[in-house]
């Protein structure tokens, strides 16, 4: 299934990867209403800054958008593994499933040895014809907002995470 995968990562208790999930048919709308959702003033959604009503109505249109929503657990790892036990898992999933394209929140401190994980793993599995990744940031891709909300309210635990519950979320604890 041809999908595009949009990732953040919490490190607030451990260390999470959410991916959200979305066929190419979708993406316009998903982008369009996500984009509406931020408010005046406002680059992005960052749901950490966000009031519990705000989080309340960004989750509603998340479970309209309905992404598959997969969450990767690696806390069991050493911290300077975590990540790249995250991206090996998830990698294979969306090799596996024939994704095109994954997006990840840029973050410069992992950015370079994201990038040798990602060239590694796409070369490994024989995806890199099938399969491209890209690093953006927030602002500039308003489908991150999606992963991020999800970590959170993952993380959050509580009715925060029976939210993600009820999105059918997926959880691998590696």
């Amino acid at each position: 299934m041809s999908v595009t995968a949009f990732a953040d990562e919490t490190k607030a208790s451990g260390y999470l990867l959410t991916v959200a999930a979305l066929l190419p048919a979708d993406l316009a709308a998903a982008r369009q209403v996500m984009r509406g959702l931020v408010m005046p003033g406002q680059r992005r959604i960052h749901f950490f800054k966000e009031s519990d009503r705000r989080r309340k109505q960004i989750l509603d249109v998340i479970a309209e958008v309905r992404p598959r929503i997969a969450l990767y657990d690696s806390s069991g790892h050493h911290r300077r593994q975590q990540r790249a036990v995250c991206l090996t898992a998830l990698l294979a999933d969306l090799a596996a499933r024939q994704a095109r394209t994954l997006v990840l929140e840029r973050d410069d401190a992992v950015l370079a040895e994201d990038r040798k994980v990602l060239y590694r793993l796409v070369r490994d599995l024989r995806c890199s014809e099938t399969l491209q990744y890209r690093h953006h940031r927030a602002h500039e891709e308003p489908l991150l907002a999606i992963p991020d909300a999800l970590a959170w309210c993952w993380q959050r635990g509580g009715h925060w995470r029976t939210r993600v519950k009820e999105m059918d979320a997926a959880l691998r604890v590696l």
